[in-house]
């Protein structure tokens, strides 16, 4: 049993973090079959340097071109489609793979055939050097379960999945900003298993502006999309749906100075 990594990349990625994301994934204690990297939209000439001077250095890459730029959900589904191997793990191209990363979730996933997605913990960073926690997550099919009610329960540059399941459950869609949560609500209605390794993955970059992204009115009513999946998938209840709507609404719309603070103080250790 092989594992592919999927990974997207655009124009606006800058050349240190992106090289340093791939050597992580190259230079894994268990290597990959094969990285499938979904250009999303032309990328500037130190980009295309980088992806050439890692394809020589490593010969499993497969790359596919989008002539401009679809946004991320199209990207990873047309890469989905693309990977060979029926274990397909997701990184992010500013992020660092610990160096056991694959090497931990295979195992997981060979030992435990029934698990459809397995993520695990994240250690976030800042570039200056003055910021570092980390995020942990719900271990259990049950606690999983109950967390997603509310929040995203699986770090997206984390995880590692079963091709088919995710296939038969839509694979990712257009859904700016919310890519990850509205395909693992989609499993989960499904009934499908999901599991978090208790042990950091991946180094999660975290920029000062991810807290303006993560407000704001369209993004409020992205989330209400969500939130009215989840209920019409029988994941929320209605008084479950009548909270999930209104922390949205705190979260979303208060300033991101405050949601800055409630991620950092309150929802990381």
């Amino acid at each position: 049993m092989a594992v592919s990594v999927l990974m997207s990349v655009y124009e606006k990625e800058k050349p240190e973090y992106f090289s340093r994301a791939l050597d992580s994934i190259i230079y894994q204690s268990l290597q990959p079959d094969e990285i499938v990297l979904i250009k999303d939209g032309p990328l500037p000439g130190y980009l295309e340097d980088i992806i050439q001077e890692k394809m020589d250095i490593y010969p499993g890459f497969q790359v596919y071109q989008f002539e401009k730029n679809v946004k991320l959900g199209r990207a990873l589904a047309k890469g989905v489609e693309l990977c060979h191997n029926e274990l397909i793990a997701r990184m992010d191209t500013d992020d660092i793979a610990l160096n056991d990363r694959l090497a931990v979730q295979y195992q997981y996933m060979k030992e435990n055939p029934d698990v459809s997605v397995c993520g695990g913990w994240i250690l976030e960073f800042n570039t200056e050097g003055t910021y570092q926690k980390i995020k942990k997550m719900p271990e259990s099919k049950e606690e999983i379960r109950k967390y997603s009610k509310y929040r995203n329960p699986l770090n997206h540059m984390t995880v590692m999945f079963r091709k088919e399941e995710v296939l038969k459950a839509g694979n990712y869609r257009h859904f700016p900003f919310l890519e990850d949560y509205d395909l693992w609500t989609r499993m989960l209605a499904l009934d499908r298993k999901f599991a978090n390794i208790p042990q950091v993955l991946v180094k999660a970059r975290t920029e000062e502006n991810i807290y303006e992204r993560r407000g704001g009115a369209g993004y409020c009513d992205r989330y209400m999309q969500l939130r009215k999946q989840q209920y019409a998938s029988g994941l929320l209840r209605v008084h479950e749906y009548a909270v999930a709507i209104l922390l949205t609404k705190i979260m979303t719309l208060q300033p991101s100075w405050a949601r800055k603070q409630v991620y950092r103080r309150l929802l990381r250790k």
